[in-house]
């Protein structure tokens, strides 16, 4: 009987302390935010013109979209490649599918970083290569990289 009492009371305070909570995905910025945030970043960093501000937000708008969609493909591959993982097969297509992905991103995100580096004047090309090392993108290092992909939104500036 008091073992049933002590049951009963424990169910009844796990249950009135427990509270119900909403988690909403966060919606990522897109590709002209993210263009926006990097060449405002650049500007301060480097004092762009803004003849230089304006090719600089072409470059980069550009180069946030190819993300954005390399991005979805490489959803898609991660998510190919667990099956072939608990299916033990398909293992070496999901992973070329992922290696594919991954050179389309590299070379999107160093061709936009070449063609803002071409619009710098050579004081500015200075000072940028400086402040990161060339083909990291805008942004620098994209975070969390490595093997199983690029993180969401990698790429210049993410």
């Amino acid at each position: 009987m008091k073992r049933t009492l002590l049951l009963s009371a424990l169910a009844a305070s796990l249950l009135c302390g427990q509270t119900t909570t909403t988690t909403t995905t966060p919606t990522p910025p897109t590709p002209a935010q993210v263009a926006a945030n990097i060449v405002a970043r650049l500007t301060t960093l480097l004092d762009l013109t803004s003849s230089q501000q304006a090719t600089a937000t072409g470059i980069f708008t550009t180069g946030a979209t190819a993300d954005a969609t390399i991005q979805t493909g490489m959803q898609t591959a991660q998510t190919a490649l667990q099956t072939a993982i608990t299916s033990n097969s398909g293992i070496a297509a999901a992973a070329a599918v992922i290696g594919s992905l991954t050179t389309l991103q590299v070379t999107a995100d160093a061709t936009a970083d070449a063609e803002f580096y071409a619009i710098l004047s050579t004081t500015q090309q200075t000072k940028y290569t400086t402040l990161q090392p060339l083909g990291q993108g805008a942004g620098g290092p994209p975070p969390g990289g490595g093997p199983g992909g690029p993180p969401p939104g990698g790429g210049p500036g993410h």
